[in-house]
């Protein structure tokens, strides 16, 4: 919004285009309302262009234009291996507990060299572009003993390939533990979707594998979670290139195109809506600017830019 808002302050609120500005609040619980309200304003959102700005630049000083998103499905797995709590000592041995039955379940969601063991999903590879591993593990705060996991480019792995997390289990934490066997346990697992992957089928193999890979009879229940279609984008045209030519006046730099590894369930909708409009995916972040964690930051010189370079496109698609 910083970046929108800056872009129009820029022309003091008399753009050279037609603007609609759209605040979509419900991103990160899976814009759950979003079909509904395209549907109530759709000719009101109608445009040739959208731009969001919610993406990221390749690094500090890097423009970037964004081709590419995974999607999402996710689940909550629960397990139960007994009808109540009984002491460890007594019965400990023969009787397995729900938190180890629901460990084994969620290893097996990786293979040994650590990719995603859940058959079936689609998979490919990406351009390496310049990423390095020393990069990558500077950005992400990999602990120095940490291998990295999967396998093909680093680029594929985060933008191209599916990759599996578990996000939380809700079992007795340490501080309220006892010497009892725990009865049920659960995960939320979150399985990130490669381009060209449908939500529906990704969904099933994910609960298919869960159910499959519990052991020693546990009961087992997947519950299904949020879902969001993956997005590639063919940055071609005029507005593209109009926003090519904005980067490069605005950071001095061409403009880098790049996958991302998240997910933005606005952007299938208004590609699957508005076939035929533009999608330019940018943003002022960087690759360290630590989205959903601690200390998350923006690169001042980098917002001042991107604003900069919108304000620019504006110009640019009014002169095609």
């Amino acid at each position: 919004m910083v970046t929108h808002t800056g872009a129009l302050r820029a022309w003091d609120d008399r753009p050279p285009v037609g603007i609609v500005v759209l605040a979509e609040g419900e991103e990160e619980i899976g814009s759950a309302h979003l079909a509904q309200f395209l549907d109530a304003y759709a000719d009101l959102l109608r445009a040739d262009v959208v731009i969001l700005a919610d993406s990221a630049n390749w690094r500090v000083g890097q423009p970037a234009i964004t081709t590419s998103l995974r999607g999402l499905v996710d689940c909550i797995v629960e397990v139960r291996t007994l009808d109540h709590a009984v002491h460890s000592g007594e019965y400990g041995g023969p009787v397995p507990d729900a938190i180890t039955a629901l460990a084994r379940i969620v290893a097996s969601l990786h293979d040994e060299h650590g990719d995603v063991a859940i058959p079936g999903l689609v998979a490919e590879d990406a351009d390496p572009r310049d990423l390095t591993e020393d990069e990558l593990r500077a950005w992400a705060g990999v602990r120095p003993g940490v291998e990295l996991i999967g396998s093909g480019t680093l680029t594929g792995r985060l933008w191209t390939r599916p990759a599996v997390s578990v996000l939380g289990i809700d079992a007795p934490s340490i501080a309220e533990a006892t010497n009892q066997l725990v009865p049920s346990a659960r995960a939320k697992v979150s399985l990130r979707l490669a381009p060209g992957q449908e939500p529906g089928p990704a969904a099933e193999a994910l609960a298919d594998h869960l159910r499959a890979h519990t052991p020693w009879g546990a009961e087992v229940t997947v519950t299904p979670g949020a879902d969001a279609w993956p997005c590639r984008v063919i940055a071609e045209g005029p507005a593209f290139d109009a926003l090519r030519r904005a980067f490069i006046e605005a950071y001095g730099l061409a403009a880098v195109d790049q996958g991302a590894g998240g997910t933005i369930p606005l952007v299938s909708a208004f590609a699957a809506r508005y076939p035929d409009a533009a999608l330019l995916l940018t943003g002022a972040g960087d690759p360290g600017s630590n989205p959903h964690s601690e200390n998350e930051s923006l690169d001042l010189g980098d917002l001042e830019r991107s604003i900069v370079a919108e304000a620019l496109f504006m110009a640019y698609l009014a002169g095609t």
